[in-house]
């Protein structure tokens, strides 16, 4: 039998649920405070509901299978399809805007890279039913916000922001037809992870001839939306752009935006704003990414409605933060260890260790029996805040000692006392 995990994946022992919680807790509490509601769905989703998405690299990535009743299902590799599912179901009986967020465990079967796992939690949040610029503000907002609760500053990460749109008036531009804009996009985001040669090769795989990849790679190294507006003219994508970036001036976190015309996103459903947080150099992968998809629902049946987005990953984050030094410790801490010394005190020990937990403290309780010395190591061991001893004369006198682990120092104390 082997005993190792599946390759990809992860066990969580109790340190690292430990960090998994406190970076879940940061997510979960700022988007509360932002007035976002907690969603979630099952793991397993129809298979058709990624492989319909004509243009997506995701598609080839898929955790699929046939049940044992011969319906194609998926583990799901993303959260918005899911998302969109939902709101297609009880869309009358639901009222717009909608601002929503969940944590699902994610699946891509794909090269393992730093960073990069088989699977991963992932933070979502999305505005749905609001079409303006507000929706990409307040959703820069609730992001960035997180990024400042972890610890992280405009000296550490940069917001890089682009607009779908702005990409398809390059690629009218240098003459690549309407059609294969999808498959190029996907290609284009490959830019940052492949050699030049191999994203020539890879292009011209797509029918672009060497001129019109010149050409594009001239356009996706301009700087400056000004630049930029000199050659396109002053399309939708960079008046939308203009309009978010004096929101999030206007709100004081302006510091972390830049525009980046290479910013593509892999997946075809963006039709506006795109965003990816990386650090200054981009030398690594993207910590997060998102965008405006107001075609999603379509896609599935439903009207068009306005949606804007975002994933954040657990794997990168947490890379970051180690490598900055800033995670906080994650050691285990417990407010008391109760230590019985024979079976016959073993009865309070466990009275005064419930009536602690009723009153919101930790407790654990050290049933070993062994000497004193052995239990203050064990105390040691746990982390705890005080160790109560429970001694047969101390207990005749209804008193037990309690021993503050930081000072060494211990006194007898009344059970009333201790527990009230």
């Amino acid at each position: 039998m082997n005993l190792h995990s599946v390759k990809g994946t992860r066990d969580f022992y109790p340190e690292e649920m430990r960090m998994r919680n406190w970076l879940f807790d940061v997510w979960r509490n700022t988007a509360l405070q932002f007035g976002f509601e907690e969603y979630d769905a099952c793991v397993l989703e129809h298979a058709e509901l990624y492989t319909r998405k004509a243009g997506d690299e995701i598609t080839e990535q898929l955790y699929s299978f046939e049940d044992k009743s011969g319906r194609h299902l998926s583990l799901r590799p993303e959260m918005t399809p899911s998302l969109a599912r939902m709101v297609l179901q009880h869309q009358k009986a639901l009222s717009f805007p909608l601002k929503w967020f969940s944590v699902p465990q994610c699946f891509r079967y794909e090269r393992m890279t730093r960073g990069r796992r088989r699977e991963h939690f992932q933070w979502n949040a999305d505005i749905i039913g609001e079409s303006s610029e507000i929706a990409e503000a307040e959703i820069l907002s609730l992001l960035l916000t997180v990024c400042r609760n972890l610890g992280l500053t405009s000296k550490d990460i940069c917001l890089f922001l682009n607009d779908r749109r702005i990409l398809n008036e390059i690629l009218d531009s240098i003459g690549v037809p309407e059609q294969l804009h999808p498959n190029v996009m996907v290609i284009m985001d490959k830019r940052d992870k492949v050699s030049s040669d191999a994203f020539t090769e890879l292009l011209q795989q797509e029918e672009m001839a060497l001129s019109q990849i010149t050409r594009l790679n001239e356009f996706l190294a301009i700087p400056t939306m000004e630049e930029l507006a000199s050659k396109l003219g002053e399309t939708k994508g960079l008046i939308s752009l203009r309009k978010i970036m004096a929101l999030m001036t206007q709100s004081g976190l302006g510091d972390f935006l830049k525009f980046d015309v290479s910013i593509v996103r892999g997946l075809s459903y963006y039709t506006g704003m795109i965003f990816e947080i990386n650090d200054a150099d981009k030398a690594q992968r993207a910590i997060c990414g998102g965008g405006r998809y107001d075609s999603l629902l379509s896609t599935y049946g439903g009207g068009s409605i306005p949606a804007v987005g975002f994933g954040f990953g657990d794997v990168v984050i947490l890379d970051v933060l180690s490598d900055l030094k800033k995670l906080p410790s994650f050691a285990r801490r417990l407010d008391y260890l109760v230590v019985p010394f024979s079976a016959d005190e073993i009865g309070m020990a466990l009275t005064i260790s419930n009536q602690l937990r009723q009153k919101g403290k930790s407790v654990e309780c050290d049933y070993s029996l062994k000497k004193v010395k052995k239990a203050l190591q064990r105390a040691d061991e746990l982390n705890v805040e005080k160790v109560v001893m429970l001694f047969p004369d101390e207990l005749a006198a209804g008193k037990v000692v309690v021993r503050e682990m930081q000072t060494r120092q211990q006194k007898n104390v009344s059970i009333e006392e201790l527990t009230s």
